[in-house]
């Protein structure tokens, strides 16, 4: 898994070097950042967040997770909620709640959202979930997180 982030990595600055002038001369953003992520029957499930420059970093048990795109307003959520034990059905839902967030917070993200999830030692991916904007699911989760805000922020006094 380090090898595939180091190729993706090198394949980002080969690309840059070769045609970022030319974006540049005509104002195209061709950054980009990547997850690379998976296991390698045998070893234990690794997640790498590839930089635009070509650099990466791994998940360690301080950050167990990464996220790219906007995400000032889901990852609080995130940061409070997901640890290295957290259970995958929980960290499903912490990331639905986080992705439900920015929707709300921020006008330029929108739906549909995809969900892949690899369970240890499958070595495949399990489940992929398109989630589209009128899902019932979706909006009763987005509804109970919307009044359980509501009622925690009347419980606290200041």
């Amino acid at each position: 898994m380090y090898d595939a982030a180091e190729l993706i990595g090198s394949a980002l600055r080969a690309v840059r070097d070769r045609d970022g002038p030319f974006l540049m001369q005509n104002n195209v953003d061709a950054s980009a950042s990547f997850l690379v992520g998976g296991q390698i029957a045998g070893e234990r499930p690794r997640l790498f967040l590839v930089y635009p420059e070509g650099n990466f970093i791994e998940t360690t048990d301080d950050t167990p997770f990464f996220q790219i795109g906007e995400h000032k307003y889901g990852k609080p959520i995130l940061d409070r909620v997901v640890k290295p034990d957290t259970s995958l059905a929980d960290a499903r839902k912490a990331m639905l709640l986080s992705m439900d967030s920015t929707l709300r917070s921020n006008l330029s993200v929108g739906m549909p959202l995809d969900l892949a999830i690899i369970v240890k030692d499958e070595c495949r991916v399990s489940s992929l979930q398109r989630i589209e904007d009128q899902d019932p699911d979706f909006q009763a989760m987005s509804a109970a997180w919307s009044n359980a805000l509501r009622d925690a922020f009347q419980t606290i006094e200041i």
